[in-house]
């Protein structure tokens, strides 16, 4: 019998996915063998200090603090360092030597992805990143693999768990941002420093990879129009509640045709406005979804957990197998797929809905005034709600005026806003968010 060939397995960093890979390893080292065709040995795991407290418990001789000559002697390097550097010089040093890569991290990938494509097509080896995107949800390879025979053409994705979690608690109790914030501190859902989360960083990081993906095209970081939630108040969550909508942090890129029959991509984030009975508004707590349209399979929905230790780690497995099991049967290294140069398109370009929020004076003829400056915009209205306050001190009556267009440019919505601001009859624009799925 034909003895099974071993591969090493370098591991950089250990933080709370990367613990979980090493653990997997060990324990399912049987398994994956079964799989793959070889034995995949951990040769070692790089971390910064070596007698840090883990929360798995991994033998120690695995830990170094070297990770260049680590990687210089793996067949196979698993990157969850985070952050752009050391991380770009390691992977990039790993595939210059043959070694095939899989990363999670969404943010080197964002901002200097093409140069490691390029690496890996060179030295042909794969290079996997799976877990870059919604944690143990496999979505990167079902639009990579599964639909390379159809042609996506709108991708929306609840990418961040944290965001999601803020924004679910604020629509289920009631509760104010700070307070939703501090308890997804809590529980461990955001960072003490939360700002990579609650102003759309990561998740614009991972739209720019669908995006890449979905589109056949390289797109980075700054082709992102990106919005966080910080400015989404408990009464946008009222509103939008009573109103019959829920509000969810969306990546979005989809393709767009203009009237010369030109094709370019919008790719952005922003806090958007979904029906309650789209599939994406059930997404509750810190769970991740991707919600795919495509020319012939129609609506597709992927759901599950988008973070945290074991699940992302799974994510990391699967690539690592699918990635021995080619250094065993041998063949190119698969990375990405782009085919062409379809333009990133800016956030004007974009087409949406508007939901707007108007404290007007009550009187007659405002909404009049309203329809017509819309209409002179060539801004169609879908929904106009009206309720009447008065003020209990002065005694005055105004209206909050509740308005959600139909579709068009992003250009001709912000102007018509703009416009509205200058109406006499307006004493204030309460909130303006972006409507999808109407």
């Amino acid at each position: 019998m034909t003895e099974m060939r071993t591969l090493k397995v370098a591991l950089l960093g250990c933080g709370n996915v990367g613990a979980q890979v090493a653990r997997i390893l060990i324990e399912d080292a049987d398994a994956l063998a079964a799989r793959t065709g070889a034995r995949l040995q951990l040769s070692g795991i790089a971390v910064r200090n070596v007698n840090s407290r883990r929360d798995v418990d991994l033998p120690q001789e695995l830990f170094t603090t070297d990770a260049e000559t680590l990687v210089k002697d793996a067949d196979l390097v698993i990157e969850l360092m985070g952050g752009i550097e050391p991380a770009r010089t390691l992977i990039l040093s790993a595939l210059r030597n043959g070694a095939c890569v899989v990363t999670g991290n969404k943010a080197l990938l964002a901002q200097d992805g093409p140069t490691l494509y390029e690496e890996a097509d060179k030295a042909h080896v794969q290079l996997s990143y799976e877990a870059a995107v919604a944690g143990a949800i496999p979505i990167l390879r079902p639009i990579r693999d599964s639909l390379s025979g159809d042609r996506i053409t709108r991708v929306l994705g609840i990418v961040n768990g944290t965001t999601n979690y803020i924004l679910d608690q604020m629509d289920s109790t009631g509760a104010q941002f700070a307070d939703a914030l501090a308890e997804a501190q809590r529980l461990g859902y955001a960072e003490a420093d939360p700002t990579a989360d609650i102003e759309g960083h990561d998740a614009a990081a991972k739209a720019a990879i669908l995006a890449s993906l979905s589109f056949h095209t390289r797109f980075a970081l700054e082709n992102v129009h990106c919005e966080g939630i910080t400015s989404v108040s408990a009464a946008d969550i009222a509103a939008a509640k009573d109103a019959g909508f829920v509000i969810k942090l969306l990546a979005i890129a989809e393709k767009l045709s203009d009237a010369e029959g030109g094709e370019g991509v919008s790719v952005r984030v922003h806090p958007t406005l979904l029906p309650r009975e789209h599939p994406l508004a059930a997404v509750r707590g810190a769970f991740n979804a991707v919600f795919i349209e495509a020319e012939n399979a129609g609506e597709l929905m992927f759901y599950g957990q988008g973070a945290g230790g074991t699940p992302t780690a799974s994510a990391v497995l699967g690539d690592l197998v699918s990635a021995a099991r080619r250094l065993v049967l041998g063949g190119p290294g698969r990375t990405e797929t782009t085919t062409g140069h379809v333009p990133a398109l800016p956030i004007d370009a974009a087409v949406t809905s508007y939901y707007i929020g108007l404290d007007v004076a009550d009187e007659p003829g405002v909404l009049a005034r309203i329809a017509q400056l819309f209409a002179e915009h060539g801004v169609s209205i879908e929904i106009m709600r009206q309720t009447i306050h008065r003020d209990a001190e002065s005694n005055v009556e105004s209206a909050e005026l509740r308005i959600v267009t139909h579709r068009a440019s992003e250009a001709a919505l912000a102007a018509t806003v703009e416009a509205v601001k200058g109406l006499d009859v307006i004493n204030s624009v309460t909130s303006v968010l972006r409507v999808e799925g109407v």
